[in-house]
């Protein structure tokens, strides 16, 4: 049953990607050469309604579907990991057109080329699990 309800909200997190554009190799174009607001209000309601989701779970404790508590930690402070990651984040969301969440939106709309950069990336995430522990974090 919870992998039925997994599914769906995948399902409706793809669709809704791609009718907003979202996935559009164009539009991430438009918002690297700051051409367009189209993504950065994308990105901005993003933020405004996680921030507000976040202020809801902690304010009325809601539980996640295992029933378990949802807890926040502080991450330590670190301005320059933040700085590099981003760097490193953006400069492969420039290079392949997407970001993680809407290349698997991609895929399911028949974009076949980007089963590379989902390779790439999968290989990537296998990297950084192999180096983690001699990364300075």
């Amino acid at each position: 049953m919870r992998t039925g309800i997994y599914l769906f909200i995948g399902i409706l997190f793809g669709i809704t990607m791609f009718k907003s554009e979202a996935a559009s190799w164009f539009r991430i174009y438009e918002m690297f050469s700051f051409d367009s607001f189209h993504m950065y209000g994308i990105i901005g309601s993003a933020l405004v309604i996680g921030v507000i989701v976040v202020q809801t779970i902690k304010h009325f404790k809601i539980k996640s579907f295992y029933g378990e508590a949802i807890t926040f930690t502080n991450k330590e402070k670190g301005f320059s990991r933040y700085i590099f990651g981003g760097i490193i984040f953006g400069l492969g969301w420039a290079l392949a057109g997407a970001c993680p969440g809407p290349m698997f939106a991609l895929l399911g709309a028949g974009f076949l080329p980007i089963g590379i950069v989902i390779l790439a990336a999968v290989l990537g995430t296998f990297l950084y699990g192999v180096v983690r522990k001699k990364l300075p974090h």
